[in-house]
């Protein structure tokens, strides 16, 4: 279960904004705007980076629509204003079994000390199934965006961006379409012979977040008064994709060190489980960097880019990026005396639009100023041409 006190606090955090934007909710939303305070302490975007208290939704609310509409729908209401608000969002779904988060982040520990980045990797198909070894992917470039912000919220990233330190491994979860104009996205999984727990596992936590993610797709759409079939009719044989990430710690566990560059996500919404080490750091709609601290039990929700498109834009995409820190440093000491692996893994997976579906603004979002900005386009080619963007294609 999620701490109370963080379920609290977010709540009142939340009730906070709610009331000072109840009678404004529109289309339209606040521009995103650095701040223009200048950091006097010389550590430039790395001290002093608040955490941000995140309202923490309750999933169980789904299940029990018919008996508590009311509450139901003031849960989505307050997903969708989170989304819109800071690009993501906490969630708490009482049926997942958040102790297999663990097995699933020992198990990913053993494979990326075992690795050697090769044989398991699919270059031929973009890297979107298997393992991409570190130095492969590198952010798309946002030099102009990272330019605006000023003093605390700078991010650390380097412009124009470097190849990233991590590690990752896709594997697809969830059926594939019996035909596809993008057969490229839509691969079999590789499989490592030598764990013979591996397919049990990954399609186990990764059925698992699929199924929250599906859930919160559709209060984010009734939060969003928009069909509750919106973007999970959407989401139907998308290529759903299980993605830890891995950064070693033992080679890139210097204080300040960027292990995944300033950047957002292609895809339509991203679920995490909590991480063993620190250092996610998001910026809000309104410019703001703040560090995300996940509660014990909980699930961690950012915004991608095709839901930016559904919306016409009324959702951002979230900037991010992971950065070791002094908490991070302080987690590495503890599991190097315990004799544990020094292999920040996260428990990550990418939630799709299917990619033969249409991406263009929804229902009250599709004005003429929106498809202007977000012109119909198959998920298929707006996913390969973000790749084309990150040098992956």
């Amino acid at each position: 279960m999620c701490s109370s006190a963080a379920f609290f606090g977010g709540i009142g955090v939340w009730y906070v904004w709610r009331s000072l934007n109840k009678h404004t909710r529109k289309l339209s939303s606040p521009s995103t705007s650095a701040s223009s305070s200048e950091s006097q302490s010389g550590d430039v975007g790395y001290t002093n980076v608040e955490p941000l208290a995140l309202p923490v939704i309750d999933v169980a609310a789904f299940m029990n629509k018919v008996n508590r509409p009311d509450y139901y729908e003031k849960e989505c209401a307050k997903l969708s204003d989170a989304l819109q608000m800071y690009g993501c969002a906490v969630i708490r779904d009482p049926r997942v079994d958040y102790d297999f988060n663990n097995t699933f982040l020992d198990m990913m520990e053993r494979y990326f000390t075992l690795s050697d980045g090769v044989r398991d990797a699919r270059p031929q198909y973009h890297y979107q199934v298997g393992v991409t070894p570190e130095r492969i992917e590198r952010a798309r470039d946002h030099c102009k965006a990272m330019g605006a912000y000023r003093g605390k919220d700078k991010p650390l990233s380097p412009c124009p961006p470097e190849l990233d330190a991590k590690w990752r491994f896709f594997w697809r979860v969830g059926p594939t379409p019996k035909s596809s104009r993008f057969p490229s996205l839509n691969m079999d999984p590789v499989i490592p012979p030598e764990i013979p727990e591996w397919k049990d596992v990954m399609d186990s936590w990764g059925s698992k977040m699929l199924a929250s993610l599906f859930v919160v797709a559709e209060m984010a759409a009734v939060g969003f008064e928009l069909p509750s079939d919106a973007f999970t009719s959407r989401m139907q044989f998308g290529p759903h994709l299980l993605a830890p990430t891995g950064s070693d710690l033992s080679k890139y566990g210097k204080n300040k060190q960027v292990l995944a560059g300033f950047h957002t996500d292609l895809n339509f919404l991203t679920i995490h489980g909590k991480s063993r080490y620190p250092g996610l750091y998001v910026w809000t709609r309104q410019g703001e960097k703040k560090q995300v601290k996940v509660p014990d039990g909980c699930l961690l929700v950012q915004a991608g880019k095709q839901i930016e498109y559904l919306t016409g834009g009324h959702v951002k995409a979230g900037f991010h990026e992971v950065v070791v820190n002094e908490n991070t440093l302080e987690v590495i000491k503890r599991r190097k005396q315990e004799g544990k692996p020094l292999w920040r893994v996260s428990s990550t997976l990418f939630g799709h639009i299917a990619s033969d579906q249409t991406l263009e603004p929804l229902g009250r979002f599709n004005t003429p100023e929106a498809v202007e900005v977000y012109p119909p386009v198959y998920a298929g080619d707006q996913v390969q041409n973000e790749l084309k963007l990150i040098k992956l294609h």
